[in-house]
């Protein structure tokens, strides 16, 4: 059971603040580390095989890894692909339909360009799990309804709980074919860079508490408790390494 760090997390928050505004170039090592950690955590949580030195590897020096696949490398090119567009966006401080159809298009678009930005048109099921997605043609409906719920959840809500309903709904509705995961964590870190919180790893070690808090969302009876807690507690470990690194980068 994880306990709500949001408290802690505002404390975190304060600390961090008093450093900004950062240099140019510790912006620029920051959003490097995190495409590394993001895109590495994020592809392993569903299957991909690269480790996270893997990644490194084929992100900054563009050489495929002998005896993975070629969807190992495609997922890692198309999540940092996503990732900078993130950045890219988090400035507009709103999340429009058209940026979450642009990030799984440019997480996607290697692995199959077709599906890549378009809602499904097919039945999903989300294996190990008794929720069934609603059916495909609920979804432009649904995603509308999402988006403009959120706009509004947004301001009656603490940041980091916005992020992760917005996380826990997005899953829910299930919009693509395939990469739901992934966009539901680009998402949930989009809302936490524009509302001045740092990226959020989610560890694959911790792959089956995160599915069972998910699952906790989704199974009757519903409790979004236990997964705004998961969050949260990702959120104060990321804060705690932020830090660490910020210190180490100003010689602390």
């Amino acid at each position: 059971m994880y306990e709500n760090k949001i408290k802690n997390i505002d404390l975190l928050q304060q600390e961090i603040n008093e450093f900004r505004p950062l240099e140019k170039q510790e912006l620029k090592e920051f959003k490097e580390y995190y495409r590394i950690g993001l895109t590495y955590s994020s592809n392993a949580l569903e299957g991909n095989s690269l480790t996270e030195t893997e990644t490194k590897i084929v992100l900054e020096d563009g050489i495929t890894i002998g005896g993975k696949t070629l969807r190992d490398h495609f997922e890692a090119v198309g999540h940092s692909k996503a990732y900078d567009y993130l950045y890219k966006i988090a400035q507009k401080k709103e999340i429009t339909e058209r940026n979450i159809l642009e990030l799984h298009r440019l997480f996607y678009y290697y692995i199959n360009e077709k599906e890549a930005g378009h809602y499904r048109k097919v039945q999903v099921f989300i294996s190990g799990a008794k929720f069934i997605p609603p059916s495909a043609s609920k979804v432009p409906e649904l995603m509308c309804k999402f988006v403009e719920k959120f706009c509004t959840l947004e301001k009656e809500l603490h940041p980091v709980e916005y992020a992760a309903l917005l996380h826990k709904e997005f899953v829910e509705i299930h919009p693509f074919v395939d990469g739901n995961g992934r966009t539901a964590r680009l998402l949930m870190n989009l809302a936490l860079l524009q509302h001045g919180y740092v990226i959020t790893i989610i560890p694959p070690i911790l792959r089956n508490d995160y599915i069972n808090v998910i699952k906790q969302t989704q199974e009757i009876p519903r409790d979004n408790k236990p997964f705004i807690n998961f969050i949260s507690r990702m959120v104060y470990e990321s804060q705690k390494d932020y830090l660490r690194l910020l210190r180490a980068l100003r010689g602390e």
